[in-house]
């Protein structure tokens, strides 16, 4: 592989080696977000449905008398099923990326979970609900249109109940008079602020109320699945960014998300937030041109814009960008030959102490980001003492738990930056003492947290 190559496995995937049949040139990448979820069919995660099951069992059992016969027991062993698909769902996460021949889907998924955030909210019975948000809104339209995923997204439960949609209410409508109770806006703010339109995106004040307004009668039931009530509903229209949307609300709903999702600030919201995530913190700006107008030309098709990301010269430039805590976890476990099937195979206490923990020492607390805004991209944010000293101690120290035999020092750089690996991590690699530190070096460098 050139080092172009190299750099295009690194910066838009999880690093090197390449899997095999991972597609290598940008044309087959943006392609291959059409075809099928490989990584979500080798290593399946629960849907909605499935999470709903669980709650269902949890709120009968919670129903039943305190004094009940064995109720704690089989209250706790409920709760021990919801808390598993959580850890599930860590885990799977590491085990996709680490296994996938489509790494860039997978790098593309995860920057749209943090595009939409939504953390673990709800107690007990909200812990899954941000890997289900991924399961059935995210992956399904990696290929599709970003309107699409804006519908599926919105309306799904976990964005509801994080964005505190399940407690707004019409202040005209039959429960609002009844009840004294009143709009909430979270969700009309950070659909226009962060999911579509961006902070610059032209709305006023008057447009989050109005838009607070239509997506009232939106709410969650008892098992956490979506629902619909009349009675919360805001009477009559409501007008969003100059655009009337009658009273048929639900279409309503439905038409002011996808003309969100459309708009011309959402292109340019959208192509700049793709091109500092994975190009710089300052991308090249006819790079960003160039991805606006494919959005709107193709209305949001996203594996267009990709390819226009990805296909030009500006993205090629020196690494600048800092691995995320995540990114670097799978990369190192990637080189060093490590498999999904180990991961999914550790216990949950080995996998706690070997990856959630450290991860959340480097500063990434995984479905728990600071806030709707989801992870920092400035390098700043992760290049601290103390998280730089969390990734060295990782990886001074984790290879020997996740591999038989430590790797040669030289051979290991090569392996996992290719023709990336500076001369200078060449030597120290060579002179470390010991293998184990040698490869400790590699993992620890610049050369390898940057991409």
């Amino acid at each position: 592989m050139s080092v172009t190559d190299d750099l295009l496995a690194v910066r838009f995937g999880y690093g090197l080696p390449l899997p095999k049949g991972a597609p290598r040139r940008s044309a087959e990448i943006a392609e291959e977000l059409k075809g099928p979820d490989r990584a979500a069919a080798a290593w399946p995660l629960p849907k909605l449905a499935d999470y709903a099951v669980k709650i269902d069992k949890l709120q009968a059992i919670k129903k039943v008398a305190k004094t009940g016969a064995n109720v704690k027991e089989k209250e706790d062993a409920a709760q021990a099923e919801v808390v598993a698909m959580a850890n599930l769902g860590h885990r799977t996460g590491l085990a996709r990326a680490i296994d996938t021949a489509a790494p860039f889907r997978e790098r593309l998924v995860n920057f749209f979970a943090n595009h939409f955030t939504a953390n673990a909210r709800g107690g007990i019975s909200g812990i899954y609900m941000p890997f289900a948000l991924v399961e059935d809104a995210i992956r399904p339209n990696i290929g599709k249109s970003f309107a699409a995923m804006v519908k599926a997204v919105t309306l799904h439960p976990a964005m509801l109940i994080f964005l505190d949609q399940q407690v707004s209410i019409g202040p005209n409508s039959a429960m609002g008079q009844k009840q004294e109770k009143g709009l909430n806006e979270n969700l009309a703010r950070e659909l226009m602020e962060l999911h579509t339109l961006g902070v610059d995106g032209g709305y006023t004040q008057q447009d989050v109320r109005q838009l607070a307004e239509l997506l009232t009668g939106l709410t969650v039931d008892d098992n956490m699945m979506t629902a619909f009530e009349s009675r919360r509903v805001e009477p009559g229209a409501e007008t969003v960014m100059g655009q009337s949307y009658g009273t048929d609300r639900i279409e309503s709903i439905k038409r002011v998300l996808h003309d969100l999702a459309l708009h011309p600030a959402t292109a340019a919201h959208m192509a700049h937030k793709l091109a500092v995530h994975f190009v710089s913190d300052t991308p090249d700006r006819a790079m960003v041109e160039a991805m606006r107008q494919a959005f709107v030309a193709s209305d949001g098709d996203i594996p267009t814009v990709i390819e226009v990301l990805l296909s030009h010269p500006a993205a090629m430039g020196a690494p600048s960008k800092i691995r995320q805590p995540f990114d670097f976890m799978v990369a190192a476990a990637r080189a060093l030959g490590v498999t999904g099937t180990q991961i999914q195979t550790l216990s949950q206490g080995d996998f706690k102490r070997g990856f959630l923990h450290p991860m959340e020492q480097m500063g990434q607390r995984l479905k728990y980001s600071p806030g709707p805004d989801g992870w920092p991209e400035e390098a700043e944010a992760w290049v601290t003492p103390p998280r730089l000293a969390a990734r060295i101690d990782w990886a001074m120290s984790m290879p020997q738990r996740l591999v038989k035999e430590i790797p040669e020092p030289v051979a290991f750089a090569s392996t996992a930056l290719g023709g990336l690996a500076s001369a200078t991590l060449m030597t120290a690699a060579s002179r470390a003492e010991t293998r184990l530190v040698g490869v400790g070096i590699v993992l620890s460098s610049p050369d390898f947290n940057r991409r």
